[in-house]
């Protein structure tokens, strides 16, 4: 017993000093920033961003993403595609172990997919792996080949392959819902977790087994901080290796030798969402007279400072199926009024705001807070309404509270309307996001229903041809451009800030600047 608690004051003290001086004497210790709690640490469960960014050092899929935004395999060693696209075998490495030391096989695969197919699993992620209405079947064939059967050819099916592999002998006897597994990870990654401290950090250690090139970086820590001011000052007290810089403060660092800056454009784009279920936003007019009340340059002029383009699609500039020409509602403060009076309501002279029935038309704005941009954006968006005559309340809330509302089983959810944004993956297909099928228990947590939409996104999953698929995803992007049931705001230009010592970074893109985090390195 005298023993133990003496370990664990050592171990205590040894955090402490890891915490507070990260450069002192382990010169490969990589201090980063997670910008919230994580949700769990279980790939086929967890939704959030934060989430993923620890998964991602933790587990590994089938395949994984280079930084040539290219699949090539990770856990498989190579696979086979048959010429009607409908079965497909891989060949497993053989030399894999998962983090407690057991080996990794076949039915570790079989396992992770047939959970993600349970409807028992709380996952969004089960439409992935559906085509209209039929499962994907995975089979193992001894404990290193994998045959995939499917009902048709499936264009998103080799994306999909990267989703992290959890391991059957952990969660065989486990309820997956709600295991401590998902608090304390065990995959077959590059780094082993170590500890999670609630609002402080997650604690990583460099995986000695690691079946590929073994990292360089001993210890990964990743500090919990929401707030982007906060992360900023640390940033420049050397105490985080990495940030986000905001736009105002991008010229400054870029000047410092302390420091490496990169600007470039993500898959990603920010947007206010509509709760469709809420009867204020089932008129498509009203939520157009919305879009038409917001100037979207005057967000990225002044909050981006410049750093970024208005968006007006569910796509990123960066995507191959992004358009040549594309819908979009222009700002237009007195059109958007016209629409209102038209929809029914009447301004009141006294307070400035439209009525209907007596009833002002008001509503409330929910986004997460320490998101500066978000935050600021939200107020712009405020003050636009207010112009037009439309009272607009805003509440800023912890990202864990936040995302419980958004993911929540209700129908119809708790809020009015978000301020959010979407990472997106490799390929267009967006049916777990705009499906009529994924709500409320889906990443359509908006509630959206589009008959046309619905039919082509299942086009789109189905058809192989490249230039067929453009054209299917030009007629999903204008069909809901017009619906407008979120108003795009814009698509951030990434602006990073890499501490000097830091090398090993793989070229600025939508991959990141850590890819693959086994080649990064702590200059002494």
């Amino acid at each position: 017993m005298v023993r133990q608690k003496i370990c664990v004051v050592f171990w205590c003290i040894c955090l402490g000093i890891l915490l507070s001086c990260t450069q002192s004497t382990d010169k490969q210790t990589l201090v980063m920033r997670l910008g919230a709690e994580p949700s769990m640490l279980n790939p086929i469960l967890s939704t959030d961003a934060p989430s993923s960014s620890v998964n991602g050092y933790i587990f590994n899929g089938l395949l994984k993403v280079n930084e040539k935004m290219e699949l090539v395999p990770d856990l498989a060693e190579k696979y086979t595609v048959s010429e009607d696209g409908r079965r497909l075998v891989f060949y497993l490495k053989k030399n894999v172990k998962w983090h407690d030391g057991v080996p990794f096989t076949a039915s570790d695969v079989v396992f992770t997919f047939d959970k993600i197919l349970d409807s028992n699993t709380n996952t969004v992620r089960r439409s992935d792996y559906i085509i209209n209405g039929e499962p994907i079947g995975f089979e193992a064939v001894g404990d290193y080949e994998i045959r995939i059967t499917l009902p048709s050819p499936f264009a998103p099916l080799l994306n999909r392959l990267t989703m992290g592999i959890i391991p059957k002998h952990i969660f065989n006897s486990e309820d997956i819902n709600i295991s401590e597994f998902n608090r304390k990870p065990i995959g077959t990654g590059p780094f082993v977790f170590q500890r999670w401290e609630t609002s402080q950090f997650v604690l990583l250690t460099q995986n000695l087994d690691f079946f590929d090139k073994k990292p360089t970086i001993e210890t990964v820590l990743l500090k919990i901080i929401p707030d982007n001011n906060t992360a900023l000052v640390s940033f420049e007290k050397e105490e985080i290796y990495s940030s986000g810089i905001p736009g105002k403060e991008f010229p400054r660092i870029s000047e410092s030798s302390l420091f490496q800056t990169f600007q470039y454009y993500d898959l990603a784009y920010t947007y206010l969402g509509f709760n469709l279920k809420n009867p204020l936003f089932s008129m498509p007019d009203i939520r157009q007279a919305i879009a038409m009340a917001i100037n979207k340059k005057s967000i990225v002029d002044g909050i981006l400072r410049g750093y970024g383009t208005p968006a007006h699609l569910p796509t990123s500039p960066e995507m191959w199926t992004y358009p040549k020409r594309s819908f979009s509602y222009d700002f237009d403060p007195e059109g958007a009024k016209s629409l209102l009076k038209e929809a029914g309501f009447v301004m009141n002279s006294r307070t400035g705001i439209f009525e209907k029935n007596g009833d002002p038309f008001q509503f409330k704005i929910i986004t997460n807070k320490g998101n500066k941009d978000r935050e600021k954006a939200a107020e712009i968006i405020q003050g636009n309404l207010k112009d037009i005559g439309i009272d607009v309340s805003l509440q800023l809330m912890e990202w864990s509270s936040f995302i419980a509302i958004v993911n929540s089983d209700q129908d119809p959810k708790d809020y009015d309307a978000v301020i959010l944004g979407w990472s997106l993956g490799l390929d267009p297909d967006g049916y777990s996001i705009w499906h009529s099928s994924q709500y409320p228990k889906g990443f359509n947590f908006i509630g959206y229903q589009n008959e046309t939409v619905d039919r082509f996104l299942e086009l789109g999953r189905v058809t192989m041809d490249r230039d067929k698929r453009q054209g299917i995803y030009q007629t999903i992007y204008d069909e809901i451009a017009k619906d407008v049931p979120y108003v795009f705001l814009y698509y951030p230009e990434s602006l990073v800030g890499i501490n000097h010592r830091v090398k090993g970074l793989s070229e600025a893109g939508p991959t990141g600047l850590f890819n693959p985090i086994e080649n990064i390195y702590i200059e002494e």
